[in-house]
């Protein structure tokens, strides 16, 4: 086999098939807004806490979307709750109402705060 300089990785694959989802609709229920989200970006591009952190909302939604929970609770509390992203939002999903119950879902509370 040559030598090209480099490598094909293996693909990386996700199945949805044995992902829970009740936390998901727990959370498009409690956030309806969340369903007219079309993962556009604004909202990490305008982030605050982009500045001094890590922290990404796009990758957050798309994790709690696939039902991949770890680390997710840790990542949601590096969110200020500004209202910076909510300003952006070309389609006014209500953000901070999102990272409020995707923090209450995670922790498993009961009550849900709309």
């Amino acid at each position: 086999m040559a030598d090209f300089g480099f490598f094909l990785k293996k693909a990386r694959t996700i199945n949805l098939s044995h992902a829970d989802m009740r936390k998901t609709e727990q959370l498009l229920n409690a956030v309806p807004s969340y369903k007219r989200c079309i993962s556009c970006g604004g909202c990490t591009a305008s982030c605050s806490a982009r500045q001094f952190t890590d922290f990404n909302i796009r990758k957050a939604h798309l994790y709690f979307k696939r039902g991949q929970y770890d680390r997710l609770e840790e990542e949601l509390q590096k969110c200020m709750l500004c209202g910076k992203c909510m300003l952006v939002c070309p389609r006014g999903v209500n953000l901070r109402s999102l990272i409020i119950n995707m923090r209450q879902i995670l922790s498993n509370t009961t009550e849900i705060l709309a």
